[in-house]
């Protein structure tokens, strides 16, 4: 029997900074993940591996980097996260936040209507807060939930001001099966309350000189290719073409944990600097293939409120912090948020390539949905990458709406995803577009169903017509998130739904806090 050959493992060295100091980790490979190298390296336990998918937030660590002059702190899942992507970053565990090196969590809980008692034993306010709000039961949990916490506590300031309804959405990446949440959501709004032992605060100025003395050091040929300039990655790109992209690790991440696939050669495009901004222009903005999801969604937001219950949906914190738009554009999946809210948005993608000819970028720019040929596959060449999503502004008497149907309502993935774009003048459709996913090989576009629409005036049978197209349009197929036959009917719902709320209709919609009232 004919062995199958692995790819040749080819390491280089890790520099990070933790507790303020310099840490050296030596012939790390390219596709070892984050946890690995804490748990098995650095024997730093406190970080859980417990779905191995960036799904229950055990393994939560926080990464540091330096913007403005400052630390911005982001909570990350370090059991899906290449290692060699927090190169030259600033990196926290459970083990490094507290003011003692093995702390114990012994203190005495208190009632939530009493007041906090000062700290005794060293710990971080988000550590000590879970302790006195009964917040850990089994144990294994905590670790993740205490660094989300320390991010949000780091974020706002010393956990000022945090309500229930913010640590929810910074702890929606984090699963409990012991507690229930209440307990833990108590602490997060007690740490605020909490004083800052001696040796828990972070010392921004001497982890930032740390920070330039392991200023990253690239040399060609690495197994781990991290270029900072658009050039150089293009250039990268060109020379290796075969080298596996990624930019978050979400999904590339999976292919590690769970199909323990191999990489001898890896092209991260997140250092980019240019690739690292959102531009606006007077007609669009443009979001580089760097930026994360949730600066992403935040811009997006930003340009239509009205997306907002569907960025916090989209996935947990930590996934969105490590996350990029480009890498969910360019992966394709046919369950993917994003594409179905870009297509109706009239997006389109720029990629680019390294003339060598010419010894200059080339470019080309395509709708969408046209980057698509099938399941997973797209028109991209093998020297291309894609760069930059366009996103058209907001136009004059726009509606905009995007609905996603799961199983959970946190922190998991659409068996359906609609996103409607539609503008009414005189009460005639003037101009629509709509996006699907779920419902096919690949995100897609409802064109007959827009066809429907358009120049048609706005009323409920013009809705019901429209409602039979959209469910004859596609042909998705039966999984274990949905059936073929719950997905072809719940795509005409969701557009009825669409045509009930522009009618004024309330409570049909459990992103609605009027809906969520009624059924408390």
């Amino acid at each position: 029997m004919l062995r199958r050959m692995k790819p040749k493992m080819s390491v280089q060295t890790l520099r990070f900074v933790r507790r303020g100091e310099p840490v050296t980790v030596h012939s790390v490979p390219a596709d070892r993940t984050l946890l690995q190298v804490l748990r098995e390296d650095l024997q730093l336990t406190a970080a859980k591996e417990g779905c191995g998918e960036g799904d229950c937030g055990a393994c939560t660590v926080v990464i540091g980097e330096p913007t403005g002059g400052q630390l911005r702190y982001q909570a990350i899942n370090s059991c899906i996260r290449l290692a060699h992507s927090v190169d030259g970053m600033v990196l926290w565990t459970a083990e490094d936040i507290s003011g003692i090196v093995a702390p114990t969590l012994g203190a005495a809980a208190s009632s939530m209507n009493k007041a906090i008692p000062a700290l005794s034993s060293g710990l971080h306010p988000a550590q000590e807060a879970m302790v006195q709000c009964h917040g850990s039961q089994c144990g294994f949990c905590t670790p993740g939930f205490v660094m989300s916490l320390f991010a949000l506590y780091q974020n706002t300031g010393g956990g000022q001001g945090v309500t229930r309804a913010q640590a929810q959405a910074d702890l929606s990446g984090n699963l409990c099966r012991c507690t229930g949440y209440r307990p833990i959501l108590d602490a997060a709004v007690a740490m605020g309350s909490l004083p800052l032992p001696a040796g828990c605060a972070v010392n921004e100025a001497s982890t930032l000189a740390a920070l330039k003395s392991i200023a990253p050091r690239q040399a060609e040929g690495a197994a781990y290719l991290r270029p900072r300039t658009l050039e150089a990655l293009l250039q990268a790109r060109a020379r290796h073409p075969h080298a596996q992209v990624v930019a978050g690790c979400t999904d590339v991440g999976l292919w590690v944990t769970k199909q323990h696939r191999q990489f001898g050669q890896v092209l991260d495009v997140t250092a980019t600097r240019e690739l690292k901004r959102v531009e606006t222009y007077p007609h669009h903005i443009a979001i580089g293939a760097a930026v994360t999801l949730e600066q992403a969604y935040t811009a997006l937001v930003k340009e239509r409120p009205q997306l907002q219950p569907f960025a916090k949906r989209f996935a947990g914190l930590p996934v969105r912090n490590s996350g990029t738009l480009g890498g969910n554009v360019a992966n394709g999946s046919p369950i993917g948020d994003s594409m179905p809210l870009l297509i109706a948005l009239g997006a389109s993608v720029v990629l680019m390539r390294w003339d060598a000819k010419r010894q200059q970028v080339a470019h080309r720019e395509l709708r969408l949905e046209d980057l698509y040929t099938g399941y997973r596959t797209n028109v991209m060449k093998a020297d291309e990458l894609l760069a930059w999503i366009k996103v058209p502004r907001p136009v004059v008497d726009e509606a905009m709406k995007v609905y996603k149907i799961s199983k959970r309502f946190d922190d998991d993935i659409s068996a359906v995803c609609l996103a409607i774009q539609m503008t009414c003048k005189n009460g005639l459709v003037k101009a629509v577009s709509i996006g699907a996913g779920g419902v096919a090989a690949t995100p897609v576009r409802a064109r007959q169903t827009e066809a429907a629409l358009l120049g048609q005036p706005w009323t409920a049978d013009t809705v019901m017509a429209a409602m039979a197209t959209l469910r004859a349009e596609f042909q998705p197929i039966s999984d274990m998130r949905a059936s073929a036959h719950y997905r072809q009917t719940v795509l005409g719902n969701l557009l009825q739904r669409f045509w009930l709320e522009s009618q004024g209709r309330t409570c049909i919609n459990l992103e609605s806090p009027a809906t969520l009232e009624a059924l408390a």
